[in-house]
């Protein structure tokens, strides 16, 4: 008997990396946050003063903690859709991999309006950041539109 198509074949693996590349971005700010780490590789300055700035937390925990949350959830859903049996068949990972990656872009949106208006400096880090949470938004959407279309 020949199994279902899997529509995720391809992009599991592929949101699983990019979610893996931000919970080591998150992870790398998060410890320096906490101390762990002296001073970020920057080369301009305005990654220490946005880390510092009282925008770097939210709800009381540093975004960056957040971060590595959110990257973490979006890498073991990736991951969990693409190999569990039950999960591969089913449309609603899709579906939240779109809603948990335009959580993160409007988030990502929103910090980097407060750098530019508020804080008056840009962190590299929040940028790749913002860049990789985009990009991830738009792959779990092809998913999303492969998976609506191979099912039907």
């Amino acid at each position: 008997m020949k199994s279902p198509p899997n529509p995720r074949r391809w992009v599991g693996p592929g949101v699983a990396l990019l979610a893996l590349g931000g919970v080591f971005l998150s992870t790398y700010l998060a410890l320096y946050h906490y101390g762990y780490i002296g001073s970020l590789a920057c080369g301009t300055g305005g990654c220490e003063k946005v880390q510092g700035s009282n925008w770097a937390k939210f709800l009381g925990v540093p975004v960056a903690v957040w971060g590595v949350l959110f990257y973490g959830g979006v890498f073991v859903l990736a991951v969990s859709s693409s190999i569990a049996a039950p999960l591969v068949a089913a449309a609603w990972p899709s579906t939240a991999l779109v809603a948990m990656n335009g959580v993160g872009v409007a988030f990502s949106g929103y910090l980097t309006y407060a750098e530019i208006a508020w804080i008056e400096a840009i962190c590299r880090y929040c940028v790749v950041s913002a860049c990789l949470v985009a990009v991830l938004l738009v792959v779990s959407e092809l998913d999303r539109r492969d998976y609506r279309r191979v099912a039907k």
